[in-house]
């Protein structure tokens, strides 16, 4: 009878030890190429994501991955991976100074710092710092921004709603690999993504 209540009991144990341990499951590291030894977003195949600090639920499908917050809002990021590489799009929401039409106007985004300033002949300002020429594609709702710099060209996603934009602006990503360090804290070593 003992044996009986041991072995049904065995594989809860088991399993009890494995989630707390850590053991068989995966999880994608990414850090953004320009700070490739800081991860910024954590996927673990149990659908729990770390984005930038935050905890959430996550599903992926057709190129868009969507965060549910603690709060039960919900965040979609689209994305294009290609291996150990990624770009990321985090939507940020922006509110129209003054007048315009479309795209064109100065919005301010949430934070009160970052900006981005359409014109109506074509150029834009990218945060007081950027500038160069933009196209807008309102069928596939893109905007191109064609820099003075020799910065890449950048693909910006948008949707309007009054006086508010949303931009989803595209962060290259570099998968990196994780090491738990002693502590039980996982640490990305600094030699790893560069």
């Amino acid at each position: 009878m003992k044996k009986n209540r041991f072995l049904a009991v065995l594989p809860a144990v088991l399993s009890a030890v494995l989630i707390l341990s850590g053991c068989g499951g995966k999880a994608e590291h990414w850090a953004y190429n320009h700070e490739p030894d800081k991860e910024v977003l954590t996927l673990y195949d149990n659908g729990k994501a770390v984005f930038e600090g935050n905890e959430y639920k996550y599903t992926r499908s057709d190129g868009v991955i969507s965060m549910t917050g603690k709060d039960g809002s919900v965040t979609s990021h689209k994305y294009e991976a290609d291996g150990d590489k990624m770009i990321f799009y985090n939507p940020s929401v922006y509110t129209r100074e003054g007048k315009g039409e479309g795209v064109q106007g100065k919005w301010i985004h949430d934070n009160g710092r970052n900006l981005f300033e359409f014109s109506a002949n074509g150029q834009f300002n990218e945060d007081n710092y950027f500038y160069g020429h933009y196209t807008v594609n309102e069928k596939d709702g893109t905007i191109k921004l064609m820099y003075v710099d020799p910065l890449q060209d950048t693909l910006l996603y948008y949707s309007l709603d009054g006086d508010k934009i949303t931009i989803e602006y595209p962060w290259p990503m570099v998968q990196v690999g994780a090491q738990t360090s002693e502590k039980g804290q996982t640490t990305i070593p600094a030699s790893e993504g560069k």
